[in-house]
């Protein structure tokens, strides 16, 4: 027979359990990350403890993104809740407040410094910039700031739910790992195409951060946001770039309309290099589902378009 003690405390202890802190946190904490990209790093670092609710989805552009009503339930019902900031999301304070949120608003880019344009709209390459008070909110492009979102949502994470910490830390360490040999990959791309030859054009100016850490310079007609039409002028400019610098290819993106990069390919004379996903990953079954996958894809169209001289 069973020892009447044992099971006394077999009963006890299961009781015990059952109402302990940590089953009443068998239930993932709900975070809103506002874009694909922050969504997917949610889900890197959180793993099984998160359930990730991404307001602007695959292919999807946050700087003309309007939300839904099912954006302000999911924000009510949020334990955290994370953005990009650097004006990036110029909707969501609307949405906070619209909805009656009450978790944490984490800023992503916390510690980053931002890259800035000139007060006139125009960046020291002469690009122009629109509505993001003179800061580009692109810092993902970079994989060391890669490295700080991922430390600072890690960091939310944890402050949000302390009884996990340990595994969101054993987490962000794991995927760190994956963004250093990444970028030791981009930087080995970036070296075998010749330097004269690391120029492209882009719909809109998402690349800077890009451009700053690998040194492939990107020329782009809209600025840093796609919500303004480029002019005729500004389109002019560019194709006599082209010809003038030689520049080798120009890229669609999946948050544009590829018409303007097309008319500027068909003008000038380059050659379209690809499509490359700048502000938002892919669906999950495309190229670039997570981040990890977006900037190999990225990097592999880049050097397949820049890396060969002219056949």
């Amino acid at each position: 027979m069973i020892d009447r003690r044992i099971f006394l405390a077999g009963a006890v202890s299961g009781l015990v359990l059952a109402w302990s802190p940590l089953a009443f946190a068998q239930e993932p904490l709900r975070v809103v990350a506002s874009f694909s990209i922050l969504g997917d790093f949610v889900k890197q670092v959180g793993g099984e403890r998160v359930s990730v609710t991404t307001l602007v989805g695959a292919d999807g552009d946050a700087h003309v993104y309007s939300p839904t009503p099912a954006d302000a339930k999911a924000m009510a019902g949020a334990g955290l809740i994370i953005i990009n900031g650097l004006k990036f999301e110029g909707w969501m304070t609307r949405l906070v407040k619209s909805s009656g949120a009450k978790a944490p608003v984490v800023v992503a880019t916390k510690g980053i410094t931002p890259q800035t344009l000139a007060e006139d709209g125009h960046d020291k390459d002469g690009k122009h910039g629109h509505d993001h008070g003179h800061e580009d909110p692109h810092a993902w492009q970079s994989v060391a700031n890669a490295r700080i979102y991922v430390a600072n949502i890690r960091d939310a994470l944890s402050q949000a739910e302390p009884a996990s910490q340990a595994l969101f830390t054993a987490n962000a360490t794991a995927y760190l790992a994956k963004l250093d040999a990444l970028e030791a990959e981009v930087k080995a791309a970036v070296a075998r195409i010749p330097a004269e030859r690391r120029k492209a054009i882009t719909s809109h100016d998402a690349f800077g951060y890009f451009v700053k850490a690998y040194g492939v310079a990107f020329i782009a007609p809209q600025g840093v946001s796609t919500e303004a039409e480029a002019s005729a002028k500004d389109v002019g400019r560019i194709i006599r770039q082209i010809k003038a610098q030689k520049i080798p290819a120009v890229f669609l993106e999946n948050v544009t309309n590829p018409r303007l990069v097309e008319q500027i390919a068909r003008e000038s004379g380059a050659r379209i290099g690809g499509r490359l996903y700048s502000d938002a990953l892919s669906a999950a079954d495309g190229p670039a589902g997570t981040y990890i996958a977006m900037m190999k894809h990225n990097i592999s169209q880049i050097e397949k378009a820049l890396g060969a001289g002219p056949a």
